[in-house]
């Protein structure tokens, strides 16, 4: 059985995308669920999200090893040349919460997919350009099924390149971050024909390889919806510019990406928690378990615990919409509030 596998892809940069993806990744835990965290970014934020820089230095040594898989480029080096793929060496962040760690080396692998892509229609040997196509799902897989994981998150770059596409073949469902601004409805109208692009690519390639001889990922990209970021509010009421732009969207949503009819596509408007983020940074935990010991005192706390019932409430309605099932023993580590502390 596969692993579900939940991607955060948005082609415009500075939507929070990934902060998105680490606070689920806690959430999802802390309600019960198994959770791999896997970064595809060759810029690694998801990774320096979770690590700080001695962690770092040892998940990216100077002279990397061929046998210490410990990045997802790690993991797939060896298929530059003629080996396989290694098994991941996750980093435990929490029992119910485990990484695979993104690597800046991951760039010099784009051009290795771009030649793969066209090879898999190919009428030769089909081994190798397949199994570098899904690589990434592959290694997330392997982690997924180490650790007995209900999903597998993963956060990619802002782009519509070769390694993007090899991570959204990857994909059983999309969610779109976005800011409720002019380019997030440009960004909308690029994202959508490039889905449908690469759905109906992978599944030539996929039915040209007639004598498989692994697993394949299916290529869903299901679109799960959209989360808006980032709005900042007066009086608990959105600024105009935001209701502006946020009108738009759902509209130009359903045009371009669809899903479910009747399902509303907005899965949460998320504010900017701009006085906490720091806190959160110098600390290395999500907004919601910031405490008192860490300064979040006052209105800071009672901000912690909005932010709770903010990501508790869009991970209970990914859980439902996505069809998961969560387990009735919760997480050792309970999340208390800032206000509690």
């Amino acid at each position: 059985m596969n692993i579900p596998v939940l991607t955060f892809f948005n082609n415009k940069g500075g939507v929070g995308k990934t902060s998105l993806v680490y606070h689920l990744a806690w959430m999802f835990a802390e309600i019960g669920l198994s959770v791999i965290a896997i970064d595809l970014d060759p810029q690694a934020n998801l990774t320096a999200s979770f690590f700080d820089e001695d962690t770092l230095l040892g998940i990216w040594p100077d002279k990397p090893s061929d046998t210490n898989a410990h990045t997802i480029y790690q993991c797939l080096r060896p298929l530059v040349r003629t080996g396989e793929i290694l098994t991941p060496h996750t980093k435990e962040i929490t029992p119910k919460l485990h990484v695979v760690p993104g690597d800046l080396a991951l760039a010099g692998f784009e051009e290795n997919l771009s030649e793969a892509w066209p090879n898999a229609l190919g009428s030769n040997d089909l081994y190798r350009p397949f199994r570098l196509l899904t690589g990434f799902w592959q290694v997330a897989q392997m982690a997924a099924k180490a650790h007995r994981a209900n999903i597998i998150l993963a956060d990619v770059g802002p782009s519509l390149g070769a390694i993007n596409r090899s991570a959204l073949i990857a994909t059983d469902h999309v969610v779109i971050p976005l800011a409720a601004d002019l380019f997030a409805l440009q960004g909308l109208r690029n994202l959508g024909p490039t889905l449908t692009r690469w759905r109906s690519d992978w599944k030539k390639r996929r039915d040209n390889w007639s004598t498989k001889e692994f697993r394949l990922p299916g290529g869903k990209m299901h679109p799960a919806g959209y989360v808006l970021m980032q709005h900042a509010e007066r009086l608990k009421r959105p600024v105009r510019a935001y209701s502006q732009w946020a009108e738009r969207i759902p509209e130009e949503y359903q045009r371009v990406i669809g899903g479910d009819g009747g399902v509303d596509a907005c899965l949460a408007r998320l504010k900017h928690y701009r006085s906490l983020a720091p806190m959160a940074q110098e600390a290395r935990k999500p907004i919601f378990k910031l405490t008192a010991a860490d300064g979040a005192i006052g209105n800071h706390a009672r901000a912690v615990t909005a932010a709770y019932d903010d990501f508790k409430r869009l991970a209970e309605l990914l859980i439902d919409r996505l069809g998961l099932e969560v387990s009735d023993q919760r997480v050792d580590h309970q999340i208390i509030p800032a206000s509690s502390a």
